[in-house]
């Protein structure tokens, strides 16, 4: 890379910078935002599927617990 090129690309930077931050503000313009009750609800959909996973891998987890401790009992006798 020639320093010609280097200094070029250095002098576009802020415009490159500007253009990115007029690009951003329109872009957020267009973004449709949930309301609370969306949120709201939304949220205790993530909550609610977060526990019932994490149930179900707790049963995994306990029964494959008892089978292996079950497995490695009769194997030591």
């Amino acid at each position: 890379m020639t320093e010609a090129t280097s200094i070029a690309k250095m002098k576009s930077w802020p415009k490159g910078l500007k253009d990115y931050y007029n690009e951003l503000k329109l872009e957020m313009t267009r973004v449709t935002w949930p309301n609370r009750k969306q949120v709201e609800s939304t949220t205790m959909v993530v909550i609610l599927t977060v526990f019932m996973f994490a149930a179900f891998f707790a049963a995994v987890d306990s029964v494959l617990n008892h089978s292996v401790t079950r497995i490695y009992q009769i194997l030591s006798k």
